[in-house]
């Protein structure tokens, strides 16, 4: 099991997630957001938006898995972008990224 997605999806559970570029743009914009995970197989153009919104606001974010599995694990068909607005599951879910799963 993919763990790293698997702890994205219980922070899901936990109410601590957003889901969707337009909604996740938002979070980091207003300092909600503390990790910002981007599907692999996104567009350029979305990428290089998300991650440039990022930067700017000083959010971590990681390109991780497709957007079926961000999707399922987030209790959605497919999602490009998913935010963690939680410090706590957002450092744990980049420990174990780090740490390759």
């Amino acid at each position: 099991m993919d763990k790293v997605l698997a702890m994205i999806g219980m922070a899901k559970r936990a109410g601590k997630v957003t889901t969707g570029a337009p909604l996740c743009e938002k979070a980091v914009r207003s300092g909600k957001a503390k990790l910002v995970i981007i599907a692999g197989d996104i567009s350029e153009n979305g990428k290089k938006a998300m991650t440039d919104c990022c930067r700017h606001y000083s959010v971590p974010c990681i390109q991780y898995a497709t957007k079926s599995s961000l999707g399922e694990f987030t209790g959605a068909e497919e999602r490009a972008v998913a935010a963690i607005s939680d410090d706590g599951l957002a450092k744990a879910v980049l420990d174990r990224y780090r740490k390759g799963q």
